[in-house]
């Protein structure tokens, strides 16, 4: 009898199937939920730093905000697939989050015919971040939440409106045309409020700026696990020194505990790169914060990852968080945080 308890036990840890109305602001079960802090300081200056592609001018937003503590976990995205993606019309899952396929990913994986799928994620991936995933996968997540978690085919209801209107989106040219629309609640980080969570500072020492880093220092991040110094992210050293466990790439969500950026958000240096708004050439969108197979340089502020991805790529090292805009009268000013993208130049 008992040794049936032990292969009950040993299955739910090796795998943990979440139902279609999961919360991810509640997950339980030793899930990490998905939390925000909130950014205050509306109004601040921009950065004057140049670039590493000679921009310069980021990190203003004239708005109170809220932004994620962590990067959306891979928990977190099998409870959106579970949701909406039984037929999985369009491709929010692909075999590259299954390790059996991609040794790198989150090892979600998928059971179950069309129109019937579920997913489940390894107990020991649940609170590492999602990876593998595109931009137009995170803008349907964006949709899901902003929609109120609902479950369903992924329609205007569920994934295609929200945030974004998508309504079947998935080419590179459609996903670059996308906005965010001015009822937003929650979306992708623009890169101006991903900025300034990470670096600003309004407390700094000698004056409210920007730090090199987000771990609130102007020295590199070390990788130590313990965190006993507070300055330590997960990013690579060759020869491919990963402050993580074998077979693992990426770090559980607030692995480095002492190491969060000045507004309490964590891993906005190195875990995953994350994908923010930006249009990039009218080509890719932008990227930050470098990762677990990138050097400790992708982590400073003056790097903005210039080549970015395709919408539409699945990566190995990216992933994402998401902002919500606190109250309706926040909305109204939003517009003027595009005016520091006239003021940029290269």
């Amino acid at each position: 009898m008992w040794k049936n308890w032990v292969v009950v036990l040993v299955a739910f840890v090796e795998a943990m199937s979440l139902p279609a109305d999961a919360n991810v602001f509640s997950m339980g079960g030793g899930l990490t939920s998905l939390e925000f802090v909130t950014v205050g300081d509306p109004g601040n200056v921009a950065d004057t730093r140049v670039m590493d592609d000679g921009t310069t001018g980021y990190g203003t937003v004239n708005y109170t905000y809220k932004i994620g503590k962590f990067e959306v976990t891979a928990g977190q995205y099998t409870a959106f697939l579970n949701a909406v993606a039984k037929t999985d019309t369009y491709a929010l899952y692909d075999t590259s989050l299954d390790q059996a396929y991609s040794f790198s990913c989150c090892n979600i994986e998928r059971t179950g015919a069309l129109g019937s799928y579920t997913y489940s994620v390894a107990s020991e991936w649940a609170n590492r971040p999602v990876n593998c995933v595109s931009w137009g996968d995170a803008a349907r997540f964006a949709n899901w939440l902003h929609n109120g978690q609902p479950s369903g085919p992924q329609n205007l209801s569920t994934t295609e409106d929200g945030a974004y209107y998508l309504d079947g989106a998935t080419s590179n040219a459609a996903l670059l045309a996308v906005t965010r629309k001015g009822n937003w609640k929650w979306a992708i980080t623009s890169e101006d409020e991903w900025y300034k969570a990470a670096y600003y500072d309004p407390g700094k020492p000698g004056g409210a700026g920007y730090w090199d880093y987000p771990t609130r220092s102007n020295t590199a991040p070390g990788q130590d696990m313990t965190d006993t110094s507070g300055n330590n992210a997960n990013y690579y050293t060759a020869p491919y020194a990963y402050p993580i466990d074998s077979g693992k790439y990426t770090t559980l969500a607030g692995e480095f505990q002492n190491s969060d950026s000045p507004y309490g958000t964590f891993d906005q240096g190195g875990n995953v790169y994350e994908w923010n708004e930006a249009s990039l050439y009218n080509s890719v969108r932008g990227l930050r914060g470098g990762s677990w197979n990138a050097g400790g340089d992708y982590l400073h502020a003056a790097d903005r990852f210039s080549i970015g991805y395709l919408p539409s790529d699945k990566r190995i090292a990216v992933g994402f968080r998401v902002s919500q805009v606190p109250e309706p009268a926040s909305i109204a000013v939003l517009a003027l945080g595009g005016l520091a993208i006239l003021r940029r130049r290269r």
